[in-house]
């Protein structure tokens, strides 16, 4: 049987079994300082990890190996949500407490990823909006004055030499803020 260490806890290597990943419970409650008779009997009346606890064959810390209560890895982490930080050793209570806050993070993150994203994405796109809505602006007062230069150089384009002759040598334009003249 293959083995997989996952974790070190109080110099207690956590291991997983087999391709299932399961994990034996007693060596965690023993690394942890939690009755493990009480931990096998909380995990038999839950729901969902009394369904999904075997028994397999692992190795002990004196190196024998022993049958012992096992769940799926996957399962292992909400299973350490649910111990009482009060009932483990004072040396590891801070660490228990704070995994504890880190699951709570964690499913806090989850559960409003989806609501912050959105919230996010909205600030964005409006942001974007207003921009886009500015070039545009923009664009159809810069549009406005090609068309008038257009139209100022269409009417250049129309004058013949008969209208410069007919207003005394001069361009007479009405946009032209000075008079063009032959020098």
């Amino acid at each position: 049987m293959e083995t997989k260490i996952i974790a070190r806890v109080n110099n207690v290597d956590i291991v997983s079994t087999s391709d299932e990943q399961l994990v034996a419970i007693k060596p965690i409650c023993e690394a942890i300082g939690i009755n493990w008779e009480g931990q096998r009997q909380r995990i038999e009346r839950d729901e969902i990890l009394g369904s999904v606890a075997c028994i397999i064959k692992a190795t002990g810390k004196d190196g024998k190996t022993y049958e012992m209560v096992a769940v799926p890895y996957m399962f292992i982490f909400g299973w350490l949500f649910s111990i009482d930080a009060s009932k483990v050793n004072e040396n590891v209570k801070g660490t228990v407490i704070r995994y504890k806050m880190e699951c709570y993070k964690v499913l806090f993150e989850h559960f409003t990823e989806p609501q912050t994203f959105l919230k996010q994405k909205q600030e964005v796109m409006e942001k974007k909006v207003t921009e886009y809505q500015e070039c545009q602006r923009r664009f159809k007062d810069a549009q406005k004055l090609m068309n008038e230069a257009k139209a100022d150089l269409n009417q250049v384009m129309k004058l013949t030499i008969e209208d410069w002759r007919a207003n005394n040598r001069q361009l007479n334009l009405p946009f032209s803020t000075e008079e063009i003249t032959e020098e």
